[in-house]
């Protein structure tokens, strides 16, 4: 699993500008006034051959702009938390926490497009995919010449976002199933800080912090 494929698709979820098409009708439906997020996903991992590499589940969480929470809940327990400063990776098989800065990078993908519309157009060339599976998508390819992944395709149906893949310039596949949609919950604010458990590993060092605050009221 590439752990920066994920933070890119984490935060590409919260950021899209809608025109006319079916897929982007539905992600406009979708998008409206939105500020959260809250489901659950499954993602499958698939090597250049085509080859299943590897299945996960668990919850996600995202908040305006640039706030998230993904939680592996199996095969084996992982929590990524964006604070808007910072991007905490915690291993508790490995009792290690990895910390870094939330860079730049990691604020612009296809996840983000969700919660900061303007993002779509701005970052990426848009593309309507038509209809398949029962679902309409959308292909996003990066305008930057060193994006993370190749191209990201979005699929929607009737509750929202379903899918989404990412393909990385090797050939590697992302495939993530998304469900149980709730569109603006109450998210405690302790859900997008992270505090080391005492006594585990920390690799890195935690930038200052700045508070993060939604694009819209």
């Amino acid at each position: 699993m590439s752990i920066r494929l994920v933070l890119t698709g984490a935060l590409l979820v919260a950021s899209m500008h809608a025109h006319a098409g079916p897929a982007r009708d539905r992600l406009e439906q979708f998008t409206g006034k939105l500020d959260a997020l809250r489901g659950k996903f499954t993602q499958q991992v698939y090597d250049s051959e085509g080859r299943l590499d590897e299945t996960s589940s668990g919850t996600l969480a995202l908040k305006a702009p640039r706030l998230f929470r993904w939680s592996y809940d199996a095969p084996f327990p992982q929590l990524i938390v964006a604070d808007g400063d910072n991007v905490w990776i915690y291993d508790e098989d490995l009792e290690q926490v990895t910390v870094r800065k939330q860079s730049l990078e990691e604020a612009q993908s296809p996840l983000t497009v969700l919660t900061d519309l303007a993002q779509l157009d701005r970052d990426y060339k848009v593309s309507e995919s038509g209809e398949k599976e029962g679902l309409v998508w959308l292909t996003l390819v990066p305008k930057a010449e060193e994006a993370p992944f190749r191209q990201a395709q979005l699929a929607f149906g009737d509750s929202g976002l379903a899918r989404m893949v990412l393909e990385d310039s090797l050939g590697m596949r992302n495939q993530i199933a998304f469900s149980g949609w709730q569109v603006n919950p109450e998210l405690d604010a302790g859900t997008f800080r992270f505090v080391p458990p005492e006594g585990v590993d920390v690799v890195g060092e935690a930038a200052v912090a700045a508070e993060a605050t939604p694009l819209r009221d």
